[in-house]
């Protein structure tokens, strides 16, 4: 697989050195590099490109801007000299983070990652029309996680983040997403809602005691809102 990739960088040094890394990467096609991200906004939408190389502080559109308006189809990888920017390139679902300097080690792990992502995902429409039977992809810690289903336990929410509770991790995958957000990728046939905080494997539970549910040691409570529902669908089991 070739990626198509853009490198966007008010630096001349620095683009220099990324387009030298990208030619000596022979997955990686460099099919643009632009100085300020106003001028590559202005092209991007005429090319597909896969994977684009983003600084983040420029003059006129930081690079933070930039993300925030290209299509979701096109992954990104920051490269800044500021790490206080780790978080936010995270919420608009950066791949990865290089921090200046980086080696072209680093920017090599990096392209692979993306790689992987593009590699892994090249399926998934075939899949979604199963409503994706095997397992999902959720980003933790600047990796992209295959999940399966069958090894998710419950989904608990905490605000901006879900931890995913698996059968073969000893500690949740943490993620930066709402509970809506992954509810609405999940398949209802295994899994569903139960409270404002939690989404369960139906095929998980161990048993029901009034308003509480067992998923081995863990008690999941069933809010007001879904016990109806949640009644209904216990009994057709």
């Amino acid at each position: 697989m070739i990626l198509n990739c853009w490198i966007v960088d008010d630096e001349p040094l620095a683009l220099s050195l990324l387009e030298s890394y990208v030619q000596k990467t022979p997955f990686l096609r460099l099919t643009g590099k632009y100085s300020n991200a106003r001028s590559a906004m202005m092209h991007i939408a005429e090319e597909k490109v896969d994977l684009l190389f983003l600084d983040i502080q420029m003059p006129e559109m930081s690079g933070m801007d930039f993300a925030r308006v290209i299509s979701h189809r096109t992954r990104i990888i920051f490269t800044t000299a500021f790490s206080e920017y780790a978080l936010e390139g995270y919420k608009v679902s950066a791949l990865d983070y290089l921090l200046k300097p980086f080696s072209f080690d680093e920017f090599l792990a990096a392209a692979r990652k993306a790689l992987e992502w593009f590699e892994m995902t090249a399926a998934k429409p075939e899949a979604e029309t199963i409503h994706e039977n095997v397992g999902i992809f959720v980003k933790s810690e600047y990796r992209l996680l295959h999940v399966l289903y069958e090894d998710i336990l419950y989904i608990e929410g905490l605000k901006d983040y879900v931890k995913i509770y698996t059968e073969s991790e000893p500690k949740p995958i943490l993620s930066l997403m709402s509970l809506k957000q992954l509810e609405e990728e999940l398949p209802p046939d295994r899994f569903m809602r139960v409270h404002r905080s939690y989404i369960i494997h139906k095929n998980k539970i161990s048993s029901v005691n009034k308003n509480r549910i067992a998923i081995g040691k863990k008690q999941i409570p069933v809010g007001e809102t879904y016990r109806k529902l949640f009644k209904t669908v216990i009994e057709g089991k």
